[in-house]
């Protein structure tokens, strides 16, 4: 959330003041390339458990501050229109617009992937995992399937957005796809948060029974 918030806010300050420089590089390494990576480790955590999880948060940390190193120093190859929203394949060279690729695009699959997984992995009576090692109790199967639902239609919202700025407008497009897109996924992620338990939640409600 904090990292949509600074990429919402890079988007407020370059329409309020006009594009530059400062304010597209914030925006393209918080909406394009860290951003999805980091929710995506929320999907590791829940499906492959805390060992994985954090060999993953660690290597997002090192890619995190790579793409942060070239986005924020990277030469640009022409002037920034002040009223126009800059498109990255105009003003950067290959690496920062494969840095978001990869950022955008491998994360995305992990997320809807692994939602689609949970839900099938529910319906056939069984733990959403990919794990022996993490163990979850499913209390409510409806839940989890809506929330996963959820979670899968806010991240295609979210990657939606270039299709809609073709009919409304790159920056119209892209304030209405992140509102949209964050807005379901937390619904989902709240849903979901409450489907499901951990033997080290039911073991701390059994003590103060």
């Amino acid at each position: 959330m904090g990292l949509f918030a600074i990429a919402a806010l890079a988007l407020w300050w370059a329409e309020a003041r006009g594009w530059s420089s400062a304010s597209f590089r914030v925006f393209f390494l918080f909406g394009a390339v860290i951003n999805v990576p980091w929710l995506a480790l929320g999907t590791v955590y829940l499906l492959a458990g805390q060992r994985t999880g954090r060999i993953v948060a660690q290597c997002l940390l090192v890619f995190s501050g790579f793409s942060a190193g070239i986005i924020l120093t990277a030469p640009m190859k022409g002037a920034i229109n002040p009223s126009d929203m800059p498109q990255g394949s105009d003003l950067f060279s290959a690496l920062p617009r494969i840095l978001a690729a990869v950022g955008s695009s491998i994360p995305a699959l992990v997320i809807f992937g692994g939602a689609i997984w949970s839900a099938w992995r529910v319906m056939r009576g069984a733990t959403p995992s990919v794990s022996s090692t993490v163990q979850r109790t499913v209390t409510s199967a409806s839940k989890l399937a809506i929330g996963n639902a959820l979670i899968a239609l806010g991240a295609a919202t979210l990657a939606a957005s270039g299709t809609m700025s073709g009919r409304l407008g790159a920056d119209t497009a892209f304030a209405i796809s992140l509102m949209l897109g964050i807005a379901i996924l937390f619904a989902g992620f709240l849903v979901a948060s409450t489907a499901t338990q951990s033997p080290t939640v039911k073991r701390s409600a059994e003590l103060f029974r």
